[in-house]
């Protein structure tokens, strides 16, 4: 099986890696090393804008945090800025505007970029501070620290316990590196222990740090490893490297580096920069969506995450009412206690103290002065029933909860999977139909149309049909009206994501079948941009929509499970 996953472990995975921040590390540093910050913005939640004034002139230095476009990078236009600042951007402006460039330097061979700066603090006295950035995919961050006690400011995101329980991002917190990977880094392995890192791709990138899958490939079909590499690090440092991006016959960037890949030479057209921010620009811009798709993919996007917000609190005190009730016991002891000792119970008494017979134990009882002790046995009988009938509700409560948290969030995957209005369009629809959002007008027809199902199409390479779903609504018209029931299902692991339909003909596939349409479900799943995810598979006949249950939620059993690298279709082989 090792061997059918490595033909698709290497696609959609971006190649902002550790020799990448290295070249553009240096050219940053080149340019604004000394210089002074001006202004900061932030265009968007996930991005900021550094106006810096140097000896050679004014540059803007740009960077993103967002899973799919992660980097940094010059820029030479203005992004269009909120009228009201966000919180990060005016936190940026009150530490490190009018500070002083002190150094730009990579951690190691990891994607990670430090700014050190030197400001003038409130008393006059000469401050540092560092500028983290973090360029690792859906974990990258910006992080504000104070150099001196090693302490995070801020950051453009915070990671919580709840989110991340080894590594938090939290004002006040110490800042630690992300955990080292069980990796030589590049700066670092020695010329044998490249040439002998391993006899495919996969086991060079998990040998060798800081290298992306498609320079893993590109070593492997080096005839000497060690010099290739050996030479890529040497054309970085002396500036000698033409950076290039890679596009299919579309005109789609499929890659970017500062050297060739052969594997995309036979298959893409090479474009060379004179410059790797011009690069990252040019393949990012190219890669967005357009203005109009983002507008209306972050107004959806801002709506469901205010939703999830709300749920996922309600999630949080359902449980710890839950907590309370479920510790009612003692509630029914007391009821009994003082009703077997009524006579001890002096009217008008805070408490009492019996014995509890099913330890012997002396307990302590409180009381209502105000009552009679039979009024008091009863107030707590009362009050156990009360807990009794508690603990079923908040079940059911905490049932839906997570049923409307589960459905959002694959909602919230299907919105960050796509770029096309249509899709974009159909996903509204469909939170309007599930009342978690309002109808922006009156339907002119109260007759409800029926929904036109056009899922995503490919071919395996034995020419077997795929079918993957774009929505919710179309993974149940998939999986429960489309596919036959000796069809295969294909969902990501308790991973939001598509249903994606490998069309048999009747026949049992193969392993190869399997993973490449496993690897699908991958790229079609929040799982999108992770390297090992699992995937369960099983027979269409054996998946049942449960009654009432939301659109896309299905329950399903003889799975079996494979974990696989996602990998673009679009890249390979697209029908549709």
């Amino acid at each position: 099986m090792n061997r059918t996953l490595q033909k698709y472990s290497w696609r959609f995975i971006l190649a902002f890696d550790g020799i990448v921040t290295m070249a553009i590390c240096k050219e940053i540093a080149e340019n604004i090393t000394l210089g002074k910050i001006d202004k900061v913005y932030q265009p968007e939640p996930d991005e900021i804008v550094i106006h810096i004034h140097t000896k050679n002139g004014n540059r803007k230095l740009y960077s993103t945090v967002n899973s799919m476009a992660a980097s940094l990078y010059f820029i030479d236009y203005n992004p269009v800025n909120p009228v009201q600042p966000l919180p990060f951007c005016m936190l940026l402006r009150k530490h490190i505007q009018g500070s002083r460039i002190v150094s730009v330097e990579q951690k190691g061979s990891e994607r990670i970029i430090e700014i050190s700066l030197e400001v003038l603090n409130e008393l006059g006295f000469t401050a540092s501070k560092k500028l983290i950035f973090e360029i690792m995919g859906k974990h990258s961050n910006i992080i504000l620290v104070d150099t001196d006690t090693g302490k995070v400011i801020d950051s453009i995101k915070r990671i919580s316990i709840d989110v991340n329980r080894s590594r938090q991002i939290l004002p006040g917190k110490i800042y630690e590196y992300p955990p080292a990977q069980d990796k030589i880094p590049f700066k670092e392995i020695s010329p044998n222990e490249v040439d002998n890192s391993g006899s495919t791709p996969k086991q060079i990138l998990n040998k060798i740090g800081g290298i992306s899958p498609a320079l893993a490939q590109e070593l492997f079909d080096s005839e000497c490893r060690s010099i290739r590499l050996a030479s890529m690090l040497d054309d970085v440092s002396k500036d000698k490297f033409i950076p290039r991006a890679y596009t299919d016959e579309r005109g789609v960037p499929r890659e970017f580096h500062i050297t060739d890949l052969k594997a995309f030479e036979s298959t893409c057209t090479k474009k060379t920069f004179s410059s790797l921010s011009e690069t990252l620009f040019w393949y990012f811009g190219n890669r967005k969506s357009s203005n109009r798709v983002r507008q209306k993919s972050s107004e959806l996007t801002k709506h469901l995450n205010s939703k999830l917000d709300k749920l996922y609190l309600k999630e949080q005190r359902l449980k710890e009412d839950l907590l309370n009730a479920r510790n009612s016991e003692e509630l029914r002891l007391f009821g009994e206690l003082l009703t077997a000792n009524m006579h001890l119970i002096k009217s008008g008494a805070k408490s009492v103290t019996v014995t509890n017979y099913y330890n012997n134990e002396d307990v302590t009882i409180p009381l209502d002065p105000r009552y009679s002790p039979n009024k008091n046995a009863q107030l707590y009988f009362k009050n156990f029933g009360k807990a009794k009938t508690a603990v079923r509700e908040k079940n059911v409560q905490l049932k839906i909860n997570k049923e409307n948290i589960d459905y959002l969030e694959s909602v919230l995957t299907f919105l960050e999977n796509t770029d096309n209005i249509d899709e974009i369009k159909a996903i509204r629809a469909e939170l309007e139909d599930a009342g978690f959002l309002r109808r922006r007008r009156k339907e002119k027809s109260t007759k409800k149309k029926k929904y036109r199902s056009n899922p995503h199409r490919y071919r395996t390479r034995s020419g077997l049909e795929i079918l993957v779903g774009k929505n919710n609504r179309e993974n149940d018209v998939l999986t429960m009206q489309t596919a036959s029931k000796t069809d295969y299902w294909f969902h990501t692991k308790d991973i939001p994501g598509s249903h994606v339909i490998l069309m048999t003909q009747g026949r049992e596939p193969t392993e190869d079948e399997i993973l490449e349409t496993a690897s699908i479900a991958a790229f079609y799943s929040k799982g999108r941009l992770s390297s090992n995810v699992p995937v369960d598979y099983v027979r269409v006949r054996y998946v049942k929509k449960p009654s009432g249950a939301k659109p896309g939620m299905v329950i399903f059993t003889h799975n079996r499970t494979v974990w696989v690298s996602p990998e673009d279709p679009n890249a390979v082989s697209p029908q549709d």
